[in-house]
Protein backbone atom coordinates (compact mmCIF):
# COMPACT_ATOMS: atom_id res chain seq x y z
CA UNK A 1 0.00 0.00 0.00
CA UNK A 2 2.98 2.28 0.35
CA UNK A 3 3.28 2.46 -3.38
CA UNK A 4 -0.33 3.50 -3.84
CA UNK A 5 0.00 6.56 -1.65
CA UNK A 6 -1.62 5.16 1.53
CA UNK A 7 -0.67 6.63 4.92
CA UNK A 8 2.33 5.25 6.64
CA UNK A 9 0.79 3.93 9.83
CA UNK A 10 4.03 2.55 11.16
CA UNK A 11 5.37 5.93 12.23
CA UNK A 12 2.03 7.71 12.41
CA UNK A 13 3.03 10.49 10.03
CA UNK A 14 0.64 11.83 7.53
CA UNK A 15 3.19 13.77 5.46
CA UNK A 16 3.18 13.42 1.69
CA UNK A 17 6.36 12.57 -0.09
CA UNK A 18 8.15 15.41 -1.86
CA UNK A 19 8.96 14.86 -5.50
CA UNK A 20 12.58 14.33 -6.42
CA UNK A 21 14.14 17.69 -7.23
CA UNK A 22 15.02 18.40 -10.90
CA UNK A 23 18.46 19.77 -11.55
CA UNK A 24 18.32 23.54 -12.04
CA UNK A 25 19.31 24.73 -15.50
CA UNK A 26 21.08 28.03 -15.71
CA UNK A 27 18.89 30.78 -17.19
CA UNK A 28 20.04 32.11 -20.53
CA UNK A 29 20.34 35.79 -21.05
CA UNK A 30 17.85 37.71 -23.16
CA UNK A 31 20.56 38.28 -25.78
CA UNK A 32 21.30 34.55 -26.05
CA UNK A 33 17.59 33.73 -26.49
CA UNK A 34 17.21 36.48 -29.13
CA UNK A 35 20.31 35.24 -31.00
CA UNK A 36 19.07 31.64 -30.90
CA UNK A 37 15.68 32.68 -32.26
CA UNK A 38 17.23 34.66 -35.13
CA UNK A 39 19.63 31.86 -36.03
CA UNK A 40 16.74 29.40 -36.28
CA UNK A 41 14.78 31.82 -38.46
CA UNK A 42 17.78 32.45 -40.71
CA UNK A 43 18.51 28.73 -40.99
CA UNK A 44 14.92 28.00 -42.02
CA UNK A 45 14.95 30.87 -44.54
CA UNK A 46 18.20 29.55 -46.06
CA UNK A 47 16.79 26.04 -46.42
CA UNK A 48 13.62 27.38 -48.08
CA UNK A 49 15.69 29.61 -50.40
CA UNK A 50 17.83 26.68 -51.52
CA UNK A 51 14.81 24.46 -52.17
CA UNK A 52 12.98 27.18 -54.12
CA UNK A 53 16.08 28.17 -56.15
CA UNK A 54 17.04 24.57 -56.93
CA UNK A 55 13.66 23.15 -57.87
CA UNK A 56 11.18 25.98 -58.53
CA UNK A 57 12.35 29.50 -59.47
CA UNK A 58 15.62 31.15 -60.37
CA UNK A 59 16.46 34.66 -61.54
CA UNK A 60 18.71 35.14 -64.58
CA UNK A 61 20.18 38.24 -66.13
CA UNK A 62 20.19 38.46 -69.94
CA UNK A 63 23.90 38.25 -70.89
CA UNK A 64 23.82 39.54 -74.49
CA UNK A 65 21.74 41.40 -77.02
CA UNK A 66 20.84 38.32 -79.09
CA UNK A 67 17.20 38.46 -77.88
CA UNK A 68 16.70 42.19 -78.45
CA UNK A 69 13.21 43.39 -79.25
CA UNK A 70 12.07 40.68 -76.82
CA UNK A 71 14.61 40.88 -73.98
CA UNK A 72 17.35 43.46 -73.60
CA UNK A 73 20.89 42.85 -72.35
CA UNK A 74 20.90 43.34 -68.59
CA UNK A 75 17.19 42.53 -68.12
CA UNK A 76 16.28 40.08 -65.38
CA UNK A 77 13.81 37.25 -65.78
CA UNK A 78 12.47 34.59 -63.46
CA UNK A 79 12.57 31.02 -64.74
CA UNK A 80 10.06 28.40 -63.63
CA UNK A 81 12.28 25.31 -63.36
CA UNK A 82 9.46 22.96 -62.43
CA UNK A 83 7.73 23.22 -65.84
CA UNK A 84 10.38 21.28 -67.79
CA UNK A 85 11.67 19.28 -64.79
CA UNK A 86 14.40 20.71 -62.56
CA UNK A 87 17.75 18.96 -62.46
CA UNK A 88 18.66 17.32 -59.16
CA UNK A 89 21.98 18.85 -58.03
CA UNK A 90 25.05 16.63 -58.31
CA UNK A 91 23.31 14.17 -60.64
CA UNK A 92 22.15 14.02 -64.24
CA UNK A 93 18.64 13.07 -63.06
CA UNK A 94 15.71 15.43 -63.43
CA UNK A 95 12.38 15.77 -61.65
CA UNK A 96 9.31 14.89 -63.73
CA UNK A 97 8.30 17.66 -66.14
CA UNK A 98 4.82 19.14 -66.39
CA UNK A 99 5.25 20.14 -70.04
CA UNK A 100 7.66 19.82 -72.94
CA UNK A 101 8.99 22.89 -74.80
CA UNK A 102 6.70 24.39 -77.44
CA UNK A 103 7.58 26.48 -80.46
CA UNK A 104 7.86 30.12 -79.38
CA UNK A 105 8.80 29.40 -75.73
CA UNK A 106 11.76 31.34 -74.35
CA UNK A 107 14.04 28.93 -72.49
CA UNK A 108 17.19 29.23 -70.39
CA UNK A 109 19.88 26.55 -70.57
CA UNK A 110 23.58 25.98 -69.98
CA UNK A 111 25.80 26.27 -73.05
CA UNK A 112 26.89 22.66 -73.79
CA UNK A 113 30.56 23.53 -74.42
CA UNK A 114 30.86 25.70 -71.29
CA UNK A 115 28.18 25.07 -68.61
CA UNK A 116 29.17 28.26 -66.77
CA UNK A 117 27.58 30.28 -69.61
CA UNK A 118 23.81 30.61 -69.58
CA UNK A 119 21.90 30.97 -72.86
CA UNK A 120 18.45 32.51 -73.24
CA UNK A 121 16.88 31.51 -76.57
CA UNK A 122 13.52 31.04 -78.29
CA UNK A 123 12.40 27.52 -79.34
CA UNK A 124 11.80 27.36 -83.10
CA UNK A 125 11.79 23.60 -83.69
CA UNK A 126 10.37 20.69 -81.67
CA UNK A 127 10.01 16.95 -82.14
CA UNK A 128 10.94 15.87 -85.66
CA UNK A 129 11.07 19.39 -87.12
CA UNK A 130 13.74 20.07 -89.75
CA UNK A 131 15.20 23.54 -89.08
CA UNK A 132 17.21 25.57 -91.58
CA UNK A 133 18.29 29.15 -92.20
CA UNK A 134 18.80 30.56 -95.71
CA UNK A 135 20.17 34.07 -96.01
CA UNK A 136 18.70 35.10 -92.67
CA UNK A 137 15.25 33.52 -93.22
CA UNK A 138 14.37 30.71 -90.78
CA UNK A 139 12.62 27.69 -92.27
CA UNK A 140 10.93 24.93 -90.29
CA UNK A 141 9.98 21.84 -92.30
CA UNK A 142 10.71 23.79 -95.50
CA UNK A 143 8.34 26.67 -94.66
CA UNK A 144 9.45 30.16 -93.70
CA UNK A 145 8.33 31.17 -90.21
CA UNK A 146 7.21 34.66 -89.25
CA UNK A 147 9.62 36.21 -86.76
CA UNK A 148 8.51 39.80 -86.03
CA UNK A 149 10.74 39.86 -82.96
CA UNK A 150 13.98 39.35 -84.94
CA UNK A 151 16.24 42.36 -85.37
CA UNK A 152 18.88 42.16 -88.11
CA UNK A 153 21.65 44.62 -87.28
CA UNK A 154 24.34 43.63 -89.79
CA UNK A 155 22.84 41.64 -92.68
CA UNK A 156 25.98 42.02 -94.81
CA UNK A 157 28.30 40.36 -92.29
CA UNK A 158 27.69 36.64 -92.64
CA UNK A 159 31.02 34.88 -92.13
CA UNK A 160 31.85 31.25 -91.38
CA UNK A 161 31.57 30.41 -87.69
CA UNK A 162 33.54 27.33 -86.53
CA UNK A 163 31.33 27.13 -83.43
CA UNK A 164 28.55 25.86 -85.71
CA UNK A 165 30.45 22.77 -86.91
CA UNK A 166 28.64 20.65 -84.28
CA UNK A 167 25.72 20.80 -86.74
CA UNK A 168 27.36 18.29 -89.10
CA UNK A 169 26.05 15.34 -87.10
CA UNK A 170 22.44 16.63 -87.36
CA UNK A 171 22.43 17.52 -91.06
CA UNK A 172 19.73 15.98 -93.23
CA UNK A 173 19.34 15.81 -97.00
CA UNK A 174 23.14 15.81 -97.45
CA UNK A 175 25.56 13.11 -98.61
CA UNK A 176 28.91 12.48 -96.92
CA UNK A 177 30.83 14.80 -99.24
CA UNK A 178 28.37 17.64 -98.58
CA UNK A 179 28.63 17.03 -94.83
CA UNK A 180 32.42 17.21 -94.99
CA UNK A 181 32.35 20.51 -96.92
CA UNK A 182 29.60 22.00 -94.73
CA UNK A 183 30.58 25.52 -93.57
CA UNK A 184 27.67 27.09 -91.69
CA UNK A 185 27.46 30.84 -91.26
CA UNK A 186 25.38 32.93 -88.91
CA UNK A 187 22.63 33.48 -91.50
CA UNK A 188 22.89 30.30 -93.61
CA UNK A 189 22.97 26.84 -92.05
CA UNK A 190 21.18 23.51 -91.99
CA UNK A 191 18.86 21.78 -92.63
CA UNK A 192 19.06 20.10 -89.23
CA UNK A 193 17.02 17.40 -87.54
CA UNK A 194 17.09 16.97 -83.78
CA UNK A 195 18.29 13.43 -83.07
CA UNK A 196 17.66 12.98 -79.35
Amino acid sequence: MHDLGARNRANGSDTPRAPAPFPQQPRRSVLARWFDSWMRSLGMALVLFLIIRTFLLEAFQIPSGSMERTLLAGDFLFVNKAVYGAQIPGTSARLPAFESPHRGDVIVFAYPKDPTITYVKRVIGVGDDVVEMREGQTLVNGRAIEEPYVQRIDPLHDGYDPDFTWQRQFLVQRNEEQRRRYHPTRDTWGPLLRAW
